[in-house]
């Protein structure tokens, strides 16, 4: 079998001997249009519908804001003109949609204060099953610095949605939030103490998950909460965990206070000796240490070096430099011209008076001070005693928090357009994949299908770094052409098979024997196997193309 099957511009990249010039472009781009072709997903948008036992579920698909109440109250302690809630609201499709007729809410505006809040089928209660509350959001324009993140309102007579501000008592509050270079992904349940009635905000550890890329791609991403009976929880992005915990292991400031506290009656006594070392009272200066020895003396072995110019100063005024007319010496003073270097130094070993260089005194000590010994009456660094703590209290089911009611969005934001969409919240896990796989399934799929291809974006990604050629070259096209000069190339036949014999009905050489025959055969099948096998890896280079293309991106 020859090289049939090979195309030409691998073989003008695999022949060290052929002169034709060809770009790393072109070889590169010949060499991927014979790659696997992907087809094109077409998506259909079907509204999401809910499954199994829910307390919210919000699509935006009617096109309304039915449902929902818009803040009619004003921001304490700030400026007049920006204590309005009167942040624009709409519902709409995002702007370079994938999903004709997927609908969100739209933050519009920007530097504005938003509130907007809906009431939950009926309040959840913290106590024996799950809350799980999941949302998408996509920053169609970024974010510079803003919050996209929602607060579960707590419970009580007093809750007025017409008056959602701040202040407005919340349980749980969940979601991005972003401004400068300081990336977060809230987690804050407020907890009441059960001694004094008072409520305390306590925050969920910072994911160790890079969280930039879902500021900044521009695409939609799934945010779920998940808090269980047990008190664990778990913060999810696209469904992949990215921080998870206890509530009472991993909140700050903890959930329980400290048994004993440090005794704030408590005073160190004034004879207290925290020292660990002091100078030795019982050493004594040598009579031979001399505190007043310089530390440099001149070198008394050296000598000046021949050619050095004693009468000629190491700079001069400059010859060429003239007096500006405008110089009044009445005001300036007397006129001297700039110093330059002597160019009479130039090839001299130096200029100027010729002093010793400075060394190294041998006998130079300095100041003496007694050596340092552990202190007998060190007594450690003190410490106030600790005492039972007055406020102490252990509640060991922080999940049994205060029920909520109603779900809200309290946001301030330098960005507009920012996309809310499909809000879900339930104590059923799988009704939850339910609806994250009918609604931001659907997007996440769109969105892949609206991709460039893979060697479309390879093209791209290299106008803007160029030696990004070289490496395609490297670590694509050669394996593949190595790869196809494996599967084109084999053994050169010796003969005609005896069924080719037989369909001719050429005469045939005598046959040697039997074994002769079942070894041609043998090599004939080991032959089929191995291309059966090139074929196979031929099938894995698209694969590997992908891969060698991701990490190279990552890398740049």
């Amino acid at each position: 079998m020859g090289l049939e099957g090979v195309p030409m511009g691998l073989l003008r990249i695999s022949s060290l001997h052929e002169r034709q010039p060809i770009s790393l472009q072109a070889a590169f781009k010949e060499t991927a249009s014979f790659l696997p072709i992907i087809p094109v997903l077409q998506v259909t948008y079907k509204a999401p519908e809910p499954k199994g036992e829910h307390y919210f579920a919000e699509s935006f698909d009617r096109g309304t804001l039915d449902g929902w109440v818009l803040s009619q109250a004003k921001k304490d302690g700030i400026d007049e003109e920006i204590a309005k809630y009167d942040g624009k609201w709409e519902v709409e499709e995002m702007k370079d949609t994938k999903l004709p007729g997927d609908k969100g809410l739209v933050l519009k505006s920007r530097a504005k204060h938003y509130a907007i809040s809906g009431l939950l089928l009926r309040p959840f209660t913290f106590d024996t099953k799950p809350l799980i509350v999941q949302y998408e959001v996509n920053f169609q324009t970024g974010i510079d610095c803003g919050g996209a993140y929602v607060k579960l309102l707590s419970q009580s007579p007093d809750l007025n949605l017409d008056q959602f501000v701040d202040k407005t008592p919340y349980t749980i509050m969940f979601g991005p939030d972003k401004c400068g270079e300081d990336y977060k992904l809230h987690f804050i349940f407020r907890h009441r103490n059960p001694k004094t009635g008072e409520y305390e905000e306590k925050h969920a550890k910072k994911p160790e998950t890079d969280l930039r890329t879902y500021y900044t791609d521009k695409k939609t991403h799934l945010y779920t909460l998940v808090l269980n009976p047990d008190n664990s929880f778990e913060v999810l992005i696209d469904r992949t965990v990215v921080n998870s915990g206890n509530l009472l292991a991993d909140m700050t400031p903890s959930v329980n206070p400290p048994a004993e506290i440090e005794d704030p009656d408590d005073h160190k006594p004034e004879d207290w000796d925290e020292r660990p070392k002091i100078q030795d009272p019982d050493a004594v200066k040598p009579e031979d240490w001399d505190e007043d020895a310089p530390a440099k003396i001149p070198d008394d072995h050296a000598v000046k070096p021949e050619g050095w110019l004693d009468d000629e100063p190491e700079y001069i005024g400059d010859p060429d430099a003239i007096k500006p007319e405008d110089w009044d010496e009445d005001m300036d003073g007397e006129w001297e011209a700039p110093q330059v270097p002597n160019p009479a130094c130039e090839s001299a070993p130096g200029c100027g008076k010729w002093e010793r260089p400075m060394i190294d005194n041998p006998s130079y000590k300095g100041k003496w001070k007694p050596p340092m010994i552990d202190n007998p009456n060190y007594q450690g660094v003190w410490k106030p005693r600790k005492i039972p703590n007055p406020d102490f209290f252990e509640d060991l089911h922080p999940f049994r928090m205060t029920a909520v009611s109603a779900l809200g969005l309290e946001l301030w934001s330098m960005s507009s357009d920012i996309f809310f969409d499909n809000f879900f919240i339930t104590s059923d896990r799988n009704a939850a994949d339910h609806w994250a796989e009918d609604g931001w399934g659907l997007k996440k799929a769109a969105e892949g299908a609206a991709e460039p291809g893979l060697v479309s974006q390879m093209i791209s990604a290299a106008e803007d770094r160029p030696w990004l050629w070289v490496v395609y070259v490297l670590t694509v096209a050669l394996p593949l052409v190595l790869v196809i000069v494996f599967c084109c190339t084999g053994k050169k036949k010796e003969g005609p098979s005896a069924a080719e014999y037989k369909k001719t009905d050429e005469p045939q050489p005598d046959v040697k024997d039997d074994a002769e025959d079942e070894k041609a055969e043998e090599e004939e099948e080991e032959e089929a196997d191995k291309q059966e096998e090139a074929e196979d890896k031929s099938d894995e280079v698209g694969t590997l193309f992908m891969r060698h293309f991701q990490i190279l991106l990552h890398l740049d």
